[in-house]
């Protein structure tokens, strides 16, 4: 599940630190340029550059570096500023990619003709997960989905997997795609992360037995091409939109990551949003 972190992540305050001393050194260039060194008098004729088209001497270098770590020792709350900052112009451009890539592949995303689907298959409003079966925060979130599709007649749920945190989850993920092919998709989807323990592919097939598919069947399917395929194309839609998580809820152009408590009643106000708007991808 993707959270963002509420405590200070090492490689992040490395990489801000970098990004803050590029941006000092940047001024203190333009300083240069104006004849504005440091530790010189500003009336003094500006030193010209170097051989590398540095205007800084290696002794200018190193006072700087001294300027700049002694700031940030006695301000070091600019790191969060500048992490946030950072995050917030990231955040921004992921969204607009995102809007991006979902105008041109709406099709593919919400409305697939192998899509596995829950709920009213010609309902007006899709709703996309990415899911894991090892994941306990999709097992979380399964109770909100299935709350979802029983209050709203008219909604259809699409489900993406992307098993992405064990061997079993990927096995699972085929018994699920062939179990699909036996018209059984969501008594599956529900019932293997309704189990407890491991998922994978023996307790995929004690499921898909309980469900009383023909495992000779399922066996067969989930060794095939077009059941490799279909699980490939999920992940490779995950991995061109970014989603580097589980659970993942797409409707329309807006996404919930994870599985807050309230997952049922955010879902319910986006999909109330776009069938307002006349949602024309989802």
């Amino acid at each position: 599940m993707t959270f963002k972190s509420n405590f200070w992540n090492s490689a992040k305050l490395a990489a801000a630190s970098k990004r803050l001393a590029a941006g000092v050194l940047g001024l203190a260039l333009l300083a240069s340029v104006a004849g504005l060194h440091f530790g010189e008098d500003v009336r003094a004729e500006p030193t010209p550059p170097t051989a590398g088209g540095s205007a800084f001497t290696d002794a200018q270098k190193k006072a700087l570096g001294e300027i700049i770590k002694d700031y940030l020792v006695k301000n070091p709350e600019v790191m969060f500023e500048v992490q946030s900052a950072l995050e917030e112009k990231t955040q921004k451009e992921q969204e607009a990619r995102l809007k991006a890539f979902m105008a041109e592949n709406a099709k593919s995303i919400f409305r697939g003709p192998n899509s596995s689907v829950a709920g009213n298959p010609d309902g007006d409003i899709t709703v996309v997960e990415f899911f894991d079966f090892n994941c306990g925060y999709c097992k979380h979130g399964l109770a909100e989905v299935q709350k979802l599709i029983d209050s709203d007649k008219n909604v259809r749920v699409v489900f993406k997997e992307l098993p992405i945190l064990s061997k079993g989850s990927e096995e699972a993920a085929r018994a699920a795609l062939a179990a699909k092919r036996q018209g059984k998709y969501w008594e599956f989807h529900q019932a293997m992360l309704g189990s407890k323990g491991q998922a994978n592919e023996a307790s995929a097939l004690k499921v898909a037995e309980g469900l009383g598919l023909d495992i000779n069947k399922l066996k067969a399917d989930m060794a095939s091409d077009d059941v490799k395929k279909e699980l490939q194309d999920d992940l490779t839609l995950a991995k061109t939109m970014g989603v580097n998580g589980t659970p993942h809820f797409l409707v329309g152009d807006k996404s919930i990551p994870g599985a807050p408590d309230d997952l049922h009643d955010q879902l319910e106000a986006l999909v109330a949003d776009f069938r307002k708007n006349k949602c024309t991808s989802c």
